[in-house]
């Protein structure tokens, strides 16, 4: 695969326990340790005979808390996320965000250069400039040659500033790298909206600050009120938002959001229904089951088998 991508480092599950695979899907830190001068960022070339990590089979689901990004100069490339199948050609990009469970394709050989990026890594502007959490986009992305030609320019002096460690002193040269990052992203981030059903651009941070507030709290909040409050906006100014930026409703985006969480636990983890409900914001299990397949047409029991 690619060998910037982590090699070692500790890993956590995302339902607990001591060796943090308690809930059968492992979540891979950003290894700050492995990054040229311990930058918040990684880029390389992938290949044949380069690694993604030795203790994680390439077949094996697993979360990341860090944004990859993969430009493939070969194909076609087969790799799942979130329970979608994608396939890339040359030429195409792939950009898998942090939470979400991906799984390679130990037949496919992957070329290209991959890009990681911890979080933190940008400043807060850059990160809304250039919706890193919009969860929402596709991740498959498939730029005409013109876009394409830009984005591999971009990424090829950025892993050129990279890979130069001598020109510059370490603060100037993390620097560097932030704003080259920031140019590779916003070309990519206006590549990933055009892209998305409708092409529907949000006008204002609202929707942001919503969909931002559903990542940290789906688990525990499923009531748009709660949320609207929490935020400062009325119940109908966050829904004219929501519909602006999705086309759909606050209501209709959070349950998305813990049905997706429930499909990844029932999935990957041997955790009973009651936990993953419980893990979801459903104490009881029968009305979990039932959220679960008004939205899915399928019982958790069900979706869990079909899949086994």
């Amino acid at each position: 695969m690619a060998d910037t991508t982590p090699q070692d480092g500790a890993a956590t599950g995302t339902a607990g326990g001591a060796d943090g695979t308690a809930d059968g899907i492992r979540t891979l830190p950003f290894p700050t340790e492995l990054a040229v001068g311990g930058v918040g960022m990684r880029i390389g070339r992938m290949g044949a005979g380069r690694s993604w990590r030795a203790d994680i089979p390439l077949d094996r689901v697993h979360r990341i808390d860090f944004h990859v990004i993969l430009l493939f100069t070969d194909g076609p490339v087969r790799h799942m996320v979130d329970f979608t199948e994608y396939e890339a050609a040359a030429g195409d990009l792939l950009w898998i965000r942090p939470g979400q469970v991906h799984r390679f394709s130990r037949e496919c050989v992957y070329r290209g250069i991959v890009l990681t990026m911890q979080p933190g890594f940008l400043p807060r502007a850059t990160v809304e400039a250039t919706g890193l959490y919009r969860y929402d986009l596709p991740p498959l992305l498939r730029p005409d040659p013109a876009r394409l030609e830009a984005l591999r320019a971009a990424l090829e002096q950025l892993r050129r500033e990279y890979e130069d460690t001598t020109t510059l002193p370490p603060s100037l040269h993390a620097a560097v790298l932030r704003h080259g990052l920031t140019a590779f992203l916003l070309r990519l981030s206006h590549l990933a909206a055009s892209s998305a059903p409708g092409s529907r651009q949000q006008s204002d941070n609202t929707f942001t600050l919503f969909r931002d507030a559903v990542e940290r709290g789906f688990a525990t909040n499923h009531s748009v009120s709660a949320y609207a409050d929490a935020l400062g906006y009325s119940r109908r100014t966050l829904v004219r938002a929501v519909r602006a930026a999705t086309g759909g409703t606050p209501k209709g985006f959070i349950d998305k959001r813990v049905v997706l969480e429930a499909k990844r636990l029932l999935a990957h983890t041997e955790l009973p229904i009651g936990r993953v409900g419980a893990a979801v914001g459903f104490p009881d299990a029968a009305n979990f089951s039932k959220f679960f397949q008004l939205h899915t047409g399928r019982t958790p029991v069900a979706f869990r088998a079909e899949l086994r």
